[in-house]
């Protein structure tokens, strides 16, 4: 297997625009910097056999990406699902044949939880997808890499699903406390605050 884990990462600037009435600009860059390095350090301490891709269209993402030891992608728009379109056919020219997307912004995730992810592929799910506490999807497993098009936004994990079923592909859903929370809304930071606290709140 040539498995390649991809995070997408908007620029750092315009990262958590939601968060404004209670972050300043440049809180919520720390805050964005710091919730990237906790996920590329969770996947460096899963030693999950596996290569790292950053796509961002943001120069000091992808170098901050690349000091953290992953492979960079020069983002050539600016929507989450046509990036990882993008991301998708640049691992697949290198002959990557599983996808683990994991979103930058997720406070609590674990190792086991990413180990859980590749074990769902190991015992044969050709989709996999973790669900956010508001029906987002915050993991996706793609073995096929192509098996299904990219659909996160609002009630994206129905939509996985729902698309992978229809393609009579192997699924199965991942339910974790810790994959829950992705930060986005004041609320998710005083909710993740209770059990990981956040260097830029």
């Amino acid at each position: 297997m040539n498995l390649w884990v991809v995070v997408p990462v908007k620029p750092f600037d315009q990262a958590k625009s939601r968060l404004a009435d209670v972050l300043p600009p440049a809180a919520r860059a720390r805050l964005m910097r710091d919730l990237l390095a906790g996920v590329l350090a969770q996947v460096r301490a899963s030693e999950l056999p596996a290569s790292v891709l950053v796509i961002s269209r943001d120069a000091s993402v992808r170098a901050y990406a690349a000091e953290l030891g992953a492979y960079t992608l020069t983002e050539t728009g600016d929507d989450l699902n046509a990036a990882l379109q993008q991301a998708r056919r640049w691992v697949m020219q290198r002959g990557g044949d599983a996808l683990l997307i994991l979103p930058a912004d997720l406070p609590l995730l674990t190792v086991e939880d990413i180990l859980h992810l590749y074990d769902l592929g190991l015992a044969g799910a050709e989709v996999a997808a973790a669900a956010s506490h508001d029906g987002g999807t915050n993991a996706l497993w793609l073995r096929p890499p192509d098996g299904i098009d990219f659909a996160f936004g609002p009630d994206s994990f129905r939509r996985h699903i729902e698309q992978a079923a229809a393609a009579g592909l192997r699924w199965a859903a991942y339910r974790s406390e810790t994959l829950d929370w992705d930060v986005d809304v004041p609320a998710d930071l005083d909710f993740v605050a209770h059990y990981a606290p956040l260097s830029a709140h």
